[in-house]
């Protein structure tokens, strides 16, 4: 599996450390704890911190028009390279590794191959993509969406957060709004390492996660307007309660799961009523629902039958509701050659491996149509994330480091 010219090679766990907690930084929370919402003041203070290390090691760096950022480390021949890639945006309590860690392990194998010297076939590329999180602007995985085609430059540029602020000219405020065109760079395969933002890996005694694919997303917001009224003076049957239609939705989304089963899930991320006071009857409700299943047919399913259910509960109470598609993706299967390749390196290395899916969304995915692509993933303590307390040990990150290391310079090498 690996070559003899570089199957010793090793990360340099302290240096990746030190970069994460350097990058945590910059949008530090209380507590350990990152917040830097994309294309913000901080977002732009941590691309500052990761393009002076693309510097550094002698990278060229280009920014593209979506704010992608990407280093390029020469190869002994000019062919399409290796990418290894992340994001470094976060949620609003975010940790220290999701996303960041992708990015920064892609820098340490580019530290790796300056210290020994060794130059691999193919170039290596170390990228960043722009919100991929989506909890600013919607849809999550923006840029790399941009940089595959799937998702049209112009309408990314266009898009605006809850407050009205445009991702092209939020781009532009902080310095990153590039002048390269996004995908001018066609990778030989792709890869991610990440945390698994779950519990399996950990429960089941696993050090590294062969991601098989991940989950179809599919996120609605749904605005449902009532009528505000007293809330002791109006009786229950003539009540038109967007707060009540929203909890409604809310226990028909879990319903929805639980009868479809497998792997379906649903989740009410967002609910915001109006006017927000105890004695008054909702006016306004806002809400999301966030919908997942590994099957494309299962996952269309969850869709009909919740459209069918808010319909249902907004005729009952007498209110109305606008649906509105924040992201659609289907389910992707990542190469098996990749996956393979991922958990023969980590059984070289002497590690405990399992292939697995994905829940949670990855740029990877965004790549996985247009080149072999492939994820690492290692254990998140108590399976928490998008939280202060995300944590990944050491060891842990060292050995999935290692596997990404042997697995990216493997692919580096061949013709």
């Amino acid at each position: 599996m690996t070559h003899p010219t570089f199957s010793n090679l090793r990360i340099d766990i302290d240096r990746l450390l030190g970069r994460l907690m350097a990058l945590g930084q910059d949008g530090a929370l209380e507590g350990g704890g990152v917040c830097r919402l994309a294309l913000s003041d901080t977002d732009k203070l941590g691309r500052d911190r990761v393009v002076g290390w693309m510097k550094e090691l002698g990278l060229t760096v280009t920014v593209d028009k979506v704010g992608n950022l990407k280093g390029v480390l020469p190869g002994r021949e000019d062919l399409p390279p290796v990418m290894i890639g992340s994001h470094i945006d976060t949620v609003a309590t975010g940790g220290l590794y999701d996303g960041n860690l992708g990015v920064l392990a892609g820098l340490e194998v580019v530290s790796v191959l300056k210290d020994s010297g060794y130059v691999p076939l193919r170039p290596i590329v170390v990228a960043a993509f722009t919100n991929e999180e989506g909890s600013r602007f919607a849809p999550d995985m923006m840029g790399s969406a941009v940089d595959r085609g799937s998702l049209p430059l112009d309408e990314a540029l266009a898009i605006k957060d809850a407050e009205g602020f445009v991702v092209g000219e939020e781009l532009a405020r902080i310095g990153y709004a590039g002048e390269t065109d996004p995908g001018h760079i066609d990778p030989y395969c792709f890869f991610e390492i990440h945390v698994e933002q779950g519990p399996v890996l950990e429960e089941e005694g696993d050090l590294i996660g062969a991601v098989t694919g991940v989950q179809g997303i599919s996120w609605t917001e749904y605005v449902i307007e009532g009528e505000s009224n007293h809330a002791g003076t109006t009786p229950m049957r003539l009540r038109h309660d967007a707060g009540f239609a929203a909890a409604a939705v809310a226990v028909a989304a879990r319903k929805v799961a639980g009868a479809i089963g497998d792997s379906q899930v649903a989740t009410v991320g967002v609910n915001e009523l109006d006017p927000n006071l105890v004695n008054v009857i909702a006016r306004k409700a806002r809400m999301t629902v966030d919908l997942r299943n590994i099957d494309e047919v299962k996952l269309q399913q969850a869709e009909s039958m919740l459209a069918a259910e808010i319909e249902a509960i907004c005729k009952a109470e007498g209110v109305s509701y606008i649906a509105r598609k924040l992201a659609r993706f289907e389910p992707v299967m990542f190469d098996s050659s990749m996956v393979d390749l991922i958990a023969g390196t980590a059984k070289e290395q002497g590690y405990a491996v399992r292939r697995m899916p994905s829940g949670a969304g990855h740029d990877a995915q965004m790549f996985a149509p247009n080149c072999p692509t492939a994820m690492v993933f290692v254990p998140s303590k108590g399976g928490i994330s998008h939280n202060i307390e995300e944590y990944t040990a050491p060891e842990e990150l060292q050995a999935g480091a290692n596997v990404l290391l042997q697995a990216a310079l493997t692919k580096a090498e061949e013709k």
